[in-house]
């Protein structure tokens, strides 16, 4: 039993020492039948260590297993059901080059163009449905299926220092950079398209979003298959992206000057006039026909890593482990542990932050009022500057999306089908070894009683319902169930002479 006297900032360490979620979710769990009332504290599933690192490190695990899963399979996995959504992010699979926008209404604009004189032609084969790779066989016998691990980057926007600063910081083009960043998951899509119609076959992938010391985002990619390398560097050579948008590089409204919500649409202040709805800012643009220019064009850096890899060798388990190792942490964090931003370096975050405040980030940015367009969906509480999109705060640095991009049909799973798969191997081994396992079903809200309807009735607890240091003893006893339980799967483990730790993952109910 933990000692009452410990302090909450000590329990806070022991917690995370014991991979237990120091800001649980609390719930108040009434038992119908018996009439009791449970305290039980669910995981907060941050994926920033700096929220919580114990969330953020069993997030990072569940990645490694699923990336580890997928990069080499022998044969062809399921393909997930359409009600599946998870994760995932696919590149969409069209016949010919094309640039959509959408809006919340349900609206799809594809605009159909030939490709930029300026960009080389790409090959186009037949289409094999297979997502698995190519096998090769040795002059010895030995049967291989490698895999590659690719590196892609943006191009340069200024010189710059090793630290990433720029050497001249007043040349150095940030509007570009905020820009790219913006719309980089976008120029991503179109390189799997891409790749697809070259290589002819689905090509699958496990992608993380990374910031260089630039704070540009690169992006670190596990390809299952082996790609030619030429056609790899010809695909990003040849890749680029529109973003057909209204135009946004004139201000209409500066921040004294702004529209007036009039409590159906957003007017001039002077006029009275509405402001063009983003449906029709685009048809206006569609009106120009091949007049008509993009907003913001986008292409890869001349920079591309490629590396092979092979399922059996250290290297494949290494970069695994190098794909999610920065998982934990928001894009302007420095890489290194225990160290600060320079003034150099945080001027630099800051300067990019300022390009970022302004710029539209979606449809539904309220940016767009600066530049006389109502954004998609507009409210009255929208104010240019102030926009809640993730894309505009420090922690993302204009990649507002998903930092880990995964296919469809990587592994056919999703994340928590991963997860049910790590409790399951805990499960059969303390089974196995004749040792009762934590009961995953407690308290469950799916437990029927008699008559058919649920036992159990879950509500958030409200702080203001009880004056019990309810922190304290939730996290207390989840300390105490995880160091319980870390004890029967050790035990376990020696049992069945395991020398492989197998998937930690915890009570679920309380952890």
């Amino acid at each position: 039993m933990i000692d009452r006297a410990i302090t909450t900032d000590t329990l806070r360490d022991l917690a995370q020492h014991h991979g237990v979620c120091v800001r649980p979710v609390v719930h108040e769990v009434a038992d119908t039948v018996t009439g009791q009332l449970h305290l039980v504290s669910t995981p907060c599933g941050a994926t920033l260590a700096s929220k919580c690192e114990p969330c953020a490190r069993r997030n990072r695990v569940l990645r490694m297993q699923q990336c580890r899963e997928g990069w080499h399979l022998q044969d062809e996995p399921e393909a997930p059901s359409a009600d599946d959504e998870d994760d995932s992010e696919d590149a969409q699979e069209t016949a010919e080059p094309t640039e959509a926008e959408s809006s919340d209404s349900g609206d799809r604009r594809v605009r159909s163009t030939r490709r930029r004189q300026d960009a080389p032609d790409l090959p186009r084969v037949p289409m094999d449905h297979r997502t698995i790779g190519q096998t090769f066989t040795a002059p010895s016998g030995r049967t291989y299926r490698p895999s590659m691990f690719v590196t892609f980057t943006l191009p340069s926007y200024g010189r710059v220092r090793p630290d990433g600063t720029p050497v001249a910081p007043a040349r150095y083009n940030y509007r570009r950079a905020a820009l790219d960043a913006l719309h980089f998951p976008k120029l991503i899509d179109r390189v799997w398209q891409n790749l697809r119609r070259c290589t002819g076959y689905q090509v699958q992938y496990f992608a993380v979003i990374e910031a260089q010391r630039r704070l540009a985002p690169h992006l670190h990619t596990a390809l299952r298959g082996a790609i030619p390398r030429e056609l790899l560097r010809q695909v990003a050579s040849a890749t680029y992206q529109h973003v057909w948008w209204p135009p946004f590089d004139v201000v209409r409204y500066p921040q004294h000057t702004l529209p007036v919500w009039d409590g159906a649409d957003f007017v001039d202040p002077d006029t009275g006039t509405p402001l063009p709805t983003w449906a029709q800012a685009l048809d206006s643009l569609d009106q120009q026909g091949d007049a008509a220019a993009p907003a913001h064009t986008m292409r890869l850096g001349k920079q591309i890593d490629i590396q092979g890899i092979v399922a059996d060798e250290e290297d494949a388990d290494r970069r695994v482990a190098y794909l999610t190792k920065y998982l934990g942490k928001s894009l302007s964090e420095p890489a290194t542990p225990d160290t600060h931003l320079t003034r150099r370096q945080r001027a630099h975050v800051d300067r990019l932050l300022a390009e970022l405040r302004w710029l539209p980030c979606s449809p539904r940015c309220w940016n767009w009022l600066r530049y006389g367009v109502q954004p998609d969906a507009a409210t009255a509480e929208a104010l240019p500057g102030s926009c809640p999109g993730k894309a505009h705060d420090e922690q993302h640095l204009g990649c507002g999306g998903r930092r880990v991009l995964v296919s469809r049909r990587w592994t056919g799973k999703t994340l928590t089908d991963h997860r049910a798969d790590r409790a399951d191997v805990v499960r059969q081994t303390l089974e196995a070894a004749g040792i009762d396992s934590v009961e995953l079903d407690r308290l469950a809200a799916d437990t029927k009683r008699a008559d058919g309807r649920p036992r159990y009735e879950w509500r958030l607890w409200n702080a203001h319902d009880a004056p019990l240091p309810v922190y304290r003893i939730v996290l207390t006893r989840s300390i105490a169930e995880r160091i319980r339980w870390q004890a029967d799967y050790q035990s376990a483990k020696a049992q069945l002479g395991l020398a492989t730790a197998a998937p930690s993952t915890g009570p679920p109910a309380s952890s």
